[in-house]
């Protein structure tokens, strides 16, 4: 492989290992969030349990996201020098404010959430961690900012003497439309991790350990079940809605995902096709009629553009040149995102009916588990890989191709090196993360001696257990 072909994989890599944090970190606090309110409104002890077990699980998760999040930056300077240099003026304001303004409030009121639980005030502590909340959603809002500008740019103009972008309008980033979809569509698909995690934490100490908190992990496990059956919904609206953007501003994504090579009115979705190894040509195929033109234009008889007429107008716009991405790689993520989704949804339905009015879970469901947690994971995973690789050959849509945004001093034997640390260190400090997370989930709920309900919130000594943590 040459430079372009190892730089581009380990961004890949190295992103595709950060995100595996990114949904969990979003939703969970939220879900602990939540779960402190109610033992705030409620006084409920079970709620308080709940709060700190999953908050400890939410701190380990966003400790390492943090580690692995860091290497995005590095990567832009190491191995993307000249795509640095061509966009840093627009791309580095939405990033700025992610670090200046949603990492700093993220960071500080960890501290005071973790830290102060006997020295602050219950509803000033309460605040704290819903002041984290906000600074995940608006860390998350900005660096989709920056990634949809990439899909569709706005807000800027060329300086042709500098031969790069310079920002004119921070409000058209922040307000493009591909990142008023993305984002919703994003957060939806993070809950459902977030609600699968906590919902296979539960059913676990429920098979494994029935009597013991049995009522305080059916909660949980109802909890989390309800919270993947709505994001799920959420994940469905949101995603019709950016399909329709998509086949606006990147027509030809919406024709890959399909390996739709001629146009067609009306256009039909295909569920399964066999096809030839390059994507070239359809073998075999289960399709549902007019359901293409619904998704990407709203209307059943709408015209989808094929690859094929796309491919020659963006010759005449661009210049001579393939501008195909990898249509095998696109036709199927964008069926795994789906499909792996519809798969968790569908679990957790059976979850909420198998519990249902007290009975006690299969011993069988011990086998959904570890599935359920990850099948949301991966079903975002092929989302951005779908978003990524869908893209190409262009780094900035219409503006620069991947080609020409790697360094150009990078060498391939410094970026061989460089990957296979990158390898070594992810795996190490995955190793970490697991064995941290499976000992604090077999741990279980700690004790509390919470303040009576009829007490002054507000007022009563937390006698509870602080969060910490032994190693």
């Amino acid at each position: 492989m040459d430079t372009l072909d190892l730089a581009r994989w380990q961004f890949a890599v190295t992103t595709v290992y950060h995100f595996f944090f990114v949904p969990v970190t979003i939703s969970l606090v939220a879900i602990t969030a939540g779960l402190q309110t109610a033992w705030y409104r409620t006084g409920k002890e079970k709620y308080l349990r709940l709060t700190k077990f999953y908050g400890k699980l939410f701190l380990i998760n966003i400790a390492m996201g943090v580690v692995t999040g860091l290497v995005q930056e590095f990567q832009f300077g190491m191995n993307w020098s000249d795509y640095s240099r061509f966009v840093g003026d627009v791309f580095g304001a939405p990033l700025a404010l992610e670090g200046l303004l949603a990492f700093f409030v993220e960071s500080t009121f960890i501290g005071l959430w973790m830290f102060g639980w006997d020295r602050l005030p219950k509803l000033v502590h309460l605040a704290c961690i819903w002041m984290v909340v906000l600074g995940t959603q608006l860390s998350a809002y900005f660096i989709l900012a920056a990634n949809s500008w990439m899909q569709n740019p706005v807000g800027f103009r060329i300086n042709p003497e500098r031969g790069r972008a310079e920002l004119t309008d921070l409000w058209a980033v922040l307000t493009n439309k591909v990142v008023l979809v993305t984002y919703p569509h994003t957060i939806f698909a993070a809950f459902m991790v977030g609600g699968a995690f906590v919902a296979a934490v539960a059913l676990w100490h429920l098979l494994r350990r029935p009597d013991v908190d049995r009522d305080v992990f059916r909660t949980a496990l109802k909890i989390g079940a309800v919270i993947v059956l709505a994001a799920s919904a959420g994940v469905a609206l949101t995603g019709d809605q950016q399909g329709k953007v998509m086949t606006e501003v990147q027509p030809m994504k919406m024709a890959a995902a399909e390996a739709l090579y001629e146009t067609e009115k009306p256009a039909a979705l295909s569920l399964f096709t066999i096809g030839t190894l390059d994507g070239s040509k359809e073998v075999f195929s289960i399709k549902v009629p007019y359901l293409l033109s619904f998704l990407g234009t709203g209307s059943f008889d709408g015209e989808v553009k094929g690859i094929n007429s796309l491919q020659e107008a963006y010759e005449r716009l661009y210049g001579p040149g393939s501008y195909n991405p990898n249509i095998p790689l696109a036709y199927w993520t964008f069926r795994l995102m789906i499909g792996v989704g519809l798969s968790t949804g569908a679990i957790a339905l059976w979850l909420l009916w198998a519990t249902r009015k007290g009975r006690a879970p299969a011993r069988w469901l011990i086998w959904v588990v570890a599935p359920l947690p990850l099948l949301p994971l991966l079903a975002n995973c092929f989302g951005w890989i779908f978003t990524e690789t869908g893209r190409q050959p262009w780094l900035v849509f219409g503006l620069m191709p991947t080609a020409s945004g790697v360094s150009p001093g990078t060498t391939a034997t410094e970026l061989i090196i460089s990957l296979a640390g990158f390898t070594v260190l992810y795996g190490v400090l995955g190793f970490v993360e697991v064995k941290l997370m499976l000992r604090t989930i077999r741990a279980g709920l700690a004790g509390t001696d919470a303040p009576p309900p009829e007490s002054d919130p507000d007022d009563a000594p937390d006698a509870a257990e602080p969060l910490s943590f032994a190693y």
